[in-house]
């Protein structure tokens, strides 16, 4: 997995949640989008990356979706 496509790839749909209204609920849906719809490696290689070298690349509605990504396994 190239890292630089999987920070690409969660910053577009940050970027089509951040329009929401419910700021939480965004954060909620981007989670969800991620774990719904990325393979169990695509999840794993970016919260592998974002460990190893920080989440500055990342919109902060991503930074505050991958947790609730974490924590479903």
């Amino acid at each position: 997995m190239n890292p630089a496509n999987l920070i690409k790839m969660a910053n577009q749909i940050g970027a089509f949640f951040e329009a929401m209204p419910d700021r939480e609920q965004a954060v909620k849906d981007v989670a969800a989008h991620i774990r719904n719809t990325w393979e169990p490696r695509m999840r794993v290689a970016i919260l592998q990356y974002v460990r190893e070298f920080g989440d500055a690349e990342l919109k902060p509605i991503v930074r505050n979706a991958l947790p609730i990504v974490k924590s479903a396994g």
